[in-house]
């Protein structure tokens, strides 16, 4: 199940989140033009390692991506659902959430495997806090996603809570599936925690930011 697009209207230009896509872009082009070697160096020094933390790369991991695949989909979830909570936060605030949810999300996963030595890239849990604010603000919206059956390709269109939910449920799962195993302390993988610390910072801060005056009455669509 894939998300191609929400039925919720933004009633404003989402600059930021367009800002943030472009950079990360940009940023993984960087990256692109490295030869292996000074790649791996690169990485090891602005990825977040929780063995020899720093809080610096906190903020220089969040634009960091593992391959093609990983920062396009990143950066697709962020234009979905990243737009609509851009549009009731304002430009400034929603700069500011975005980073604070990156922020929680790195903590999370340090907080969880302290000992590891596999430095942790991406824009996921900063993204995973876009999403548990649209579950807040928009839970009845309808995300059009793609479906894969064998070999058969088809479209649905779900409520954005059951897919935000179940989402998250598998990231919930997969952390302690991750601890239980050592897959992720041994030889990288998926951050999940990262993924839940940042849903829940989203969720969080939606309610103690707030929206804009003129959207505070906002109520998402339903169909």
């Amino acid at each position: 199940m894939f998300p191609l697009r929400d039925t919720q209207p933004s009633y404003s230009k989402p600059v930021v989140t367009v800002f943030i896509i472009v950079v990360n872009i940009l940023v993984f082009l960087f990256e692109f033009s490295l030869d292996p070697y000074t790649l791996n160096a690169f990485i090891a020094h602005y990825g977040l390692v929780p063995d020899r933390f720093h809080i610096a790369n906190i903020f220089t991991s969040m634009f960091l991506h593992a391959g093609w695949l990983h920062v396009l989909g990143n950066m697709w979830f962020l234009w979905i659902f990243g737009d609509n909570i851009e549009d009731i936060l304002g430009h400034e605030k929603f700069l500011i959430f975005y980073l604070l949810c990156g922020i929680a999300a790195g903590l999370t996963q340090v907080a969880f495997s302290p000992d590891s030595r596999v430095p942790m890239v991406g824009a996921s849990g900063a993204i995973a806090g876009v999403m548990g604010a649209y579950l807040v603000k928009f839970p009845h919206a309808r995300i059009v996603c793609l479906l894969f059956i064998f070999f058969f390709i088809t479209t649905f269109d779900v409520a954005a809570w059951v897919m935000l939910l179940y989402w998250f449920a598998l990231q919930f799962f997969g952390g302690f599936d991750s601890i239980a195993s050592s897959q992720y302390s041994q030889g990288g993988g998926t951050a999940f925690f990262a993924h839940v610390g940042g849903f829940l910072t989203g969720i969080a801060l939606i309610y103690a930011m707030g929206a804009r005056q003129r959207y505070s009455s906002r109520r998402d669509l339903r169909w």
